[in-house]
């Protein structure tokens, strides 16, 4: 009878309670385990929280280290194309969204991901003879835990452990994360932050902020973003369970120089998206006067030019979809200022391109950059140009 009832009873809050826990801490270790620590380097965690990460996926996911790693490793390699594993650009939001797990259990099967992303995995005894050799196993042993506790009402919370991963991480972050949002950074996929407050999700929620800074252990960078899987991180790296390798960089501004130096070029160059979203950010009452002049000579233009027109301008010109970039130059022929404030924004893209420029060259060209748009007559590219002059370093 004991058995039937399970060893703790609660209120039905309480069972609700105790699977968004549980539930929590799964999501937890996907994000600071699998996804920053294993995935992409940037951080070390101590053997204690390590392991117990790694033994906790066992009993809720069944999902292996290696083979996680290595599919979003071969994701950021590869994506928004063909031969990404689940880019609701290429295979349809609805797809990836209801079927992400099973695009995961496909691309589990493909050695030559594993062979060609999964290096630097855990290999240890474990790992071989219990992990990976009887993933099936711990889903099962949860499942009898949570009988053992809960009673009956154990198998749904068991239920709830074992969909939630695959709806929220498989297809929300891969699906809605890639499709819908907002995007701090036009970086060259079409990533997209889902809400600015990661918490559900462990912080996965500001996926345009990951894929913009892939190897950073911090996944917020607004003022006003919150990354919970960060504050687990922090605390455990104030503790000694965890050493942070790498954040995104952020500039610093000093006094206004009047020669540049190469300090000022590594962080401009470090930072491109940072400078190319405050670029946008800085012109935009140039361009919606203008905009709003072309509206008489332009009647056919139609929606929010103004949003566009900003993502126009955190793009570097090779990233504009062949379907726009007609408007574009249409709106660039009826109008000098909007053509100069476009150009200019190009322009920058060539310190951050891969070119046979010298370090020296690019340093000249930035000082022929911001002589030229102190000069151009539009005041708020002067104040641009002045601010990049303050660039003081990358923190």
């Amino acid at each position: 009878m004991l058995f039937l009832e399970g060893l703790i009873d609660l209120a039905w809050w309480g069972y609700v309670l105790v699977a968004l826990g549980l539930t929590h801490i799964t999501i937890a270790a996907v994000t600071i385990y699998l996804h920053r620590h294993q995935a992409h380097r940037a951080l070390d965690l101590h053997p204690i929280p390590s392991h117990f990460f790694r033994f906790w996926l066992w009993l809720t996911t069944g999902m292996i280290t290696k083979q996680w790693a290595a599919i979003h490793r071969k994701h950021h390699a590869r994506c928004e194309t063909a031969d990404d594993p689940h880019s609701p650009q290429v295979l349809g939001i609805k797809k990836v969204m209801w079927e992400g797990a099973e695009l995961y259990r496909v691309a589990c099967k493909d050695q030559s991901i594993m062979d060609k992303f999964g290096h630097g995995a855990p290999d240890d005894w474990l790992e071989r003879n219990i992990y990976t050799k009887h993933n099936g196993k711990g889903i099962v042993l949860m499942a009898v835990i949570d009988v053992l506790l809960f009673g009956p009402i154990g198998l749904t919370i068991w239920a709830v452990q074992m969909a939630w991963i695959p709806f929220w991480a498989a297809g929300v972050v891969n699906g809605i994360g890639h499709y819908w949002g907002y995007r701090n950074f036009e970086n060259e996929d079409a990533a997209t932050n889902v809400f600015p407050w990661g918490i559900l999700i462990g912080g996965e929620e500001l996926h345009n902020n990951h894929h913009t800074f892939g190897t950073s252990a911090k996944l917020s960078y607004k003022w006003f973003e919150f990354d919970i899987g960060w504050m687990y991180i922090r605390i455990m790296e104030m503790i000694g369970l965890a050493k942070v390798r790498r954040v995104a960089p952020k500039l610093l501004h000093g006094e206004v120089k009047s020669h540049l130096d190469l300090d000022t070029l590594h962080a401009i160059i470090a930072n491109r998206y940072a400078v190319a979203a405050q670029y946008a950010k800085s012109l935009k009452s140039a361009y919606e006067q203008e905009l709003g002049n072309l509206r008489d000579k332009l009647p056919e233009m139609q929606g929010n030019m103004t949003r566009q027109m900003k993502v126009w301008l955190k793009q570097d010109g090779k990233d504009i979809p062949a379907q726009e970039r007609s408007q574009l130059d249409q709106l660039l022929e009826q109008s000098p200022v909007l053509q100069t404030i476009y150009s200019m924004r190009q322009e920058l893209s060539r310190l951050w391109e891969r070119s046979n420029l010298t370090k020296e060259q690019l340093l000249k060209e930035l000082q022929d950059w911001c002589a030229r748009a102190e000069a151009s007559g539009i005041a708020q590219l002067r104040e641009f140009s002045l601010r990049l002059r303050a660039v003081a370093a990358v923190a």
